[in-house]
């Protein structure tokens, strides 16, 4: 997933459809010129929909597609014939998108669960026709109502990603090269700051054919609640991750202050993320020997930990095992 195929937010003008009005018309008949009313309903405007699609995983198609607008309903006509509605429009988003209103940034609905279908801008109702209105004192009713009108509405579209375990650390810690050898995605790997731009997802195999999803987080550094370096742009994946697995290097200056420091930024950022379950993963053990790794051990944080390798494969079945267990814990 490059930088420029993947994007997480986007602002959409939405329209929903008028609803159409209704008819007044006054049936004409031989040797009866006004036999009373028939005029019909007008149809209903169309709906703007939200519609989940499992295999998305990007808001980038509504980046050019900000305009998104349903169509009018029909008018109704004579011998009570009820209008068409309106064509509803859906918007395809991934499992995982937020619409939030786009001028008060208030919540309106998720998208969570694969085909799920929601209105985000309802149509406007049909107006009635006069034959709802004929009753024994106005038996020829010349009027009707108009339809409702359409509704304009900005909206933000925010995709915070589903994955079963987000990993976690300071650019560079080994968390790409872990998702690439444990799972079948390919992300971009570098020996530089931020080589990962963009979240990256793979579906880690496990034993008796069952699997989890990992998701490999651009990476945090000092300051990122604030909107430093990548900041809060990627913090918020972070939300839905039931379990997220803490890499820091073998090589580090200081790991228990370095799991510190990220454990402070997802609290600045939003402490209920200190409510997640934790897996601390020390990347690059291969430069180890036993007797640095008991050194090390020593002022380990109080959370399950693994030493690994992804370079040497070691003790990556022990990872998974952890990761698996801990994520099944109530």
């Amino acid at each position: 997933m490059s930088t420029v195929s993947f994007i997480d937010y986007v602002k959409i003008f939405t329209r929903s459809g008028k609803g159409g009005a209704g008819s007044a018309h006054l049936k004409r008949v031989k040797y009866n010129s006004k036999a009373g009313p028939d005029g019909g309903d007008g149809g209903r405007g169309g709906h703007v929909y939200l519609r989940a699609d499992k295999q998305m995983w990007t808001l980038l198609h509504l980046k050019y597609n900000r305009h998104v607008f349903a169509k009018d309903g029909v008018d109704g006509s004579k011998d009570q014939s009820t209008g068409a509605e309106g064509d509803d429009v859906y918007i395809d988003v991934p499992l995982g998108t937020i619409a939030r209103d786009g001028e008060t940034g208030d919540f309106i609905m998720e998208i969570t669960e694969p085909d799920e279908v929601k209105i985000l801008v309802k149509g406007g109702r049909g107006g009635l026709g006069n034959v709802n209105f004929k009753s024994s004192t106005n038996q020829t009713p010349r009027y009707a109502q108009p339809g409702e009108p359409r509704i304009e509405q900005t909206v933000i579209l925010e995709l915070k990603i589903l994955a079963d375990v987000g990993l976690v650390g300071f650019p560079n810690a080994g968390k790409s090269t872990l998702l690439s050898v444990v799972s079948a995605a390919k992300p971009k790997i570098g020996d530089y700051a931020f080589t990962t731009l963009t979240p990256n997802l793979g579906i880690v195999e496990y034993r008796d054919n069952q699997s989890f999803v990992m998701a490999d987080i651009p990476g945090i550094i000092e300051g990122a609640h604030e909107g430093k370096g990548l900041g809060l742009r990627f913090l918020r994946h972070i939300e839905r991750n039931p379990v997220l697995l803490f890499i820091v290097p073998a090589d580090s200056k200081n790991i228990r202050q370095e799991f510190d420091i990220l454990v402070n930024e997802l609290q600045q950022f939003n402490p209920e993320l200190l409510d997640k379950k934790r897996i601390l993963g020390i990347s690059k053990s291969d430069m180890l020997d036993a007797e640095l790794m008991k050194e090390i051990k020593k002022d380990l944080p109080d959370v399950p930990y693994v030493f690994f390798s992804s370079l040497t494969h070691t003790n990556l079945d022990k990872l998974k095992d952890l990761v698996w267990q801990v994520l099944h814990i109530d």
